[in-house]
């Protein structure tokens, strides 16, 4: 089955493997250490969860050819801890993360993915597209904040196009070579001839540094620590997993294959206590990386290990080769990168699709864009979903009444009996006008939780009032069971009721 999920037949093409993973590895480089400084961490501290992370989550996790390494999203939840408490406790409470996101995927909370709506992963892509080109803007600027104007636009601006042009068109002509690698190629080409005075890697910070230290948190040991870093943990934790399921769903329908969530979840739990460990911020899946390593070619672990290797070798020993790398290029590629990202197919459904969807979709991507919190905004995509979707099935409840032959009042039920409905279901009745046998059919409805038993109790109350039995007819055994646990007074009738079975896992 394993093979057949990952497709692990199919030839592996080593060499596009190769260089997909070292095209990762050159654009993990200013991402990394950016976050590193939005954490207000050093540079290495970025980079090592780079290597570390991307490498333990490419060889254990459950979708070969993701990406993963530190992120944006991790970085705005540890810049408060790390500004007020330092970097030892950033690193424990990225221990402490990893420990939850592993007992998250033992738990198999990976399978709560199946409650994200098609218009939150719109607008959770859609947003993430505007995060990474809005991210490129501050290329665009000085080191003191202002604008590049006159030559150094022109010559910046010019370089960004040609990566851009390079990347766009070279695939309809070959894909011998990875159009993110040719094109980072070709402009420091240019640059190093021409000897272009242009912004570089090695302007952002040093990338020169050792072999990750094993490290363990020079923390007190103490129920105060635990209480300081817990609540960071957490939030660390459900980010990390929540972006890691996404980007690996967004890549199961770009490759058609399919991942495994739960093992994910594992992974990325292990690569971020080892981080942590290993003195690096801890990390994530990142979709911008994992689809420049996919629209590449690459579909093995290989190239990720690949990326994760490149970057440690680049540390150790390319360092003052790489931090002459043009920032040019990497602009280019990460803009190509938000515009593959953004799901334009969505702007054509606007009309097509409800307008519940199209609220949704807009909302995620606004929270997405505007606060550049990923988990938040998905939260808020499945509530409000859920919200809808309990008001349209409350609105919908039907009671289709007839009389039989021996005078007994049948309400044969249609739509689900839960929360939401309880008010429109207890007006369907004639209580007054009705025989002393009442009949409530849910062949086609059930029963869901407190509020509908509490429903069903009022309806037979009222009913015993005025001397008349109910009777409930159809009812399946998880709702038997739920009527059972709730020692709820009701009789209830079984009349030739059929075998019913809970939809599972196993019986899928």
């Amino acid at each position: 089955m394993r093979i057949a999920l990952f497709n692990f037949r199919q030839t592996v093409d080593y060499r596009l493997e190769i260089l997909s993973g070292l095209t990762v590895a050159m654009a993990l480089i200013p991402e990394a250490v950016a976050f590193a400084l939005i954490a207000g961490l050093s540079p290495l501290t970025g980079l090592y969860a780079a290597f570390v992370v991307g490498l333990v989550a490419s060889v254990l996790g459950g979708r070969p050819g993701m990406i993963s390494g530190a992120t944006g999203a991790i970085a705005v939840v540890l810049a408060e801890l790390a500004l007020s408490h330092g970097p030892e406790y950033i690193f424990a409470t990225v221990i402490l993360a990893g420990l939850l996101q592993g007992a998250a995927g033992f738990m198999k909370l990976g399978k709560l993915m199946r409650l994200v709506p098609q218009p939150v992963i719109f607008g959770f892509v859609n947003g993430l597209a505007i995060i990474i080109g809005g991210s490129q803007i501050a290329q665009f600027q000085t080191d003191e904040g202002h604008w590049l104007a006159g030559t150094d636009l022109a010559v910046f601006g010019a370089l960004v196009l040609v990566a851009m042009a390079i990347i766009a068109f070279l695939p309809k002509i070959t894909k011998a070579i990875p159009g993110g690698l040719t094109a980072i190629l070709v402009v420091f080409g240019i640059v190093a001839v021409m000897g272009i005075d242009t912004k570089t890697v090695g302007d952002l910070a040093s990338i020169q540094g050792g072999f990750p230290p094993f490290h363990i948190p020079q923390i007190p040991f103490t129920l105060a620590t635990l209480v300081l870093i817990a609540p960071y943990a957490a939030i660390v934790a459900g980010v990390g997993l929540v972006e890691s399921l996404l980007t690996l769903n967004i890549l199961d329908e770009i490759t058609e294959t399919r991942g495994q969530g739960n093992r994910e979840c594992v992974a990325q739990g292990a690569a971020n206590v080892l981080s942590g460990l290993f003195s690096g911020m801890g990390g994530c899946a990142m979709i911008g990386q994992s689809l420049i390593n996919v629209s590449s070619g690459a579909r093995a672990r290989l190239s990720g290990i690949v990326a994760a290797v490149m970057l440690l070798v680049f540390i150790l020993f390319g360092a003052p080769l790489i931090e002459k790398l043009p920032m040019a290029a990497l602009t280019g590629l990460m803009i190509m990168v938000a515009i593959g990202t953004f799901e334009w197919a969505s702007l054509r459904t606007f009309r097509r699709m409800p307008t519940s969807d199209v609220i949704i979709m807009v909302l995620v991507t606004g929270i997405t864009a505007v606060l550049h919190n990923l988990a938040l905004a998905v939260l808020i995509g499945v509530v409000v979903a859920a919200l809808i979707f309990a008001w349209d099935n409350a609105i919908r409840i039907r009671a289709r009444k007839h009389i039989d032959e021996n005078g007994w009042k049948h309400y044969q039920l249609f739509g689900p009996l839960f929360f939401g409905s309880t008010t429109v279901f207890q007006e369907k009745f004639d209580v007054q006008g009705d025989p002393d046998h009442v009949v409530l059919d849910f062949a086609e409805s059930k029963v869901s939780d407190m509020s509908a038993i509490e429903a069903l109790n009022k309806v037979t109350a009222r009913y015993a009032a005025n001397g008349k039995k109910v009777h409930l007819r159809h009812l399946s055994a998880d709702c038997r069971r739920l009527l059972d646990r709730a020692d709820a007074i009701i009789e209830v009738n079984h009349f030739e009721d059929p075998t019913y079975k809970v939809v599972t896992d196993q019986t899928k």
